[in-house]
């Protein structure tokens, strides 16, 4: 079990060092060349990509050890659809919790390190109304949050099915949440995820914070719908 909490801590750390680190550091980048200002910002595409790789390449370096779940609604989904012992649940949660706080710990020292920087830029915390990159509505968010959380968790449980190609589930998975990153980044700057929603709130105070709860609520009750759903159409993956 010590192992899998290591495993989780540091998974985490790379998906919200990574993922929103991009955005961060990367997504609006601009440089000047003979006195003009070039924009070589990765943009929400870059962004977006940038998410999926995290979980791509942690799948494959930490997936035999825990799973990769990475992710406090992934867990419960797993739970709630037999694939993941109930008594692990809480052991997870608090190790991808803390991976998520350290890795955005980690990126807000190098951040800082930039003249003019500051946190009220967002520091690619999840938000809604005002704070939505978009100005969605509160119902728009928490609606965009619940169904995107359940399509990943689909992909997830379908693809780490016994009965689906041994070996391609990371591609799947990655891919999966780069495409829910393209769509839900101008809604809500995309959680899915509370450990990675709750890091860099922390940073960012106010708002941030008094906005957390949906980001807890809508991929946990998204990722449940998941694990109830999937067995449903599917059945067992072991038979």
């Amino acid at each position: 079990m010590k192992n899998k909490l290591v495993a989780e801590f540091f998974g985490t750390f790379w998906l919200v060092f990574g993922g929103c680190g991009s955005a961060v550091l990367s997504a609006g980048f601009l440089t000047q060349i003979d006195g003009n200002p070039i924009h070589l910002g990765i943009g929400f595409v870059g962004v977006a990509l940038a998410f999926g790789l995290t979980v791509l390449t942690m799948a494959y370096a930490i997936g035999h050890i825990s799973g990769c779940h990475l992710n406090p609604a992934v867990t419960v989904g797993l739970a709630v659809g037999g694939r993941h012992p109930w008594s692990e649940v809480g052991g997870y949660v608090v190790a991808q919790v803390i991976g998520g706080i350290a890795g955005a710990g980690v990126l807000y020292l190098i951040a800082s390190g930039k003249t003019g920087f500051s946190t009220a830029d967002g520091f690619a915390s999840n938000g809604y109304a005002d704070h939505s990159p978009g100005e969605y509505s509160m119902i728009a968010c928490l609606v965009a949050e619940v169904v995107l959380t359940f399509f990943f968790l689909l992909i997830i449980l379908g693809a780490t099915d016994k009965r689906a190609p041994a070996g391609l589930a990371p591609i799947a998975i990655g891919l999966g949440l780069t495409l829910i990153h393209l769509i839900g980044i101008p809604v809500t700057n995309l959680s899915v995820n509370p450990a990675r929603s709750t890091g860099p709130a922390l940073f960012v105070g106010g708002w941030a914070i008094q906005q957390l709860w949906l980001f807890w609520l809508a991929p946990i009750v998204g990722g449940a719908l998941a694990g109830i759903v999937y067995p449903l159409f599917a059945g067992k993956d072991d038979k």
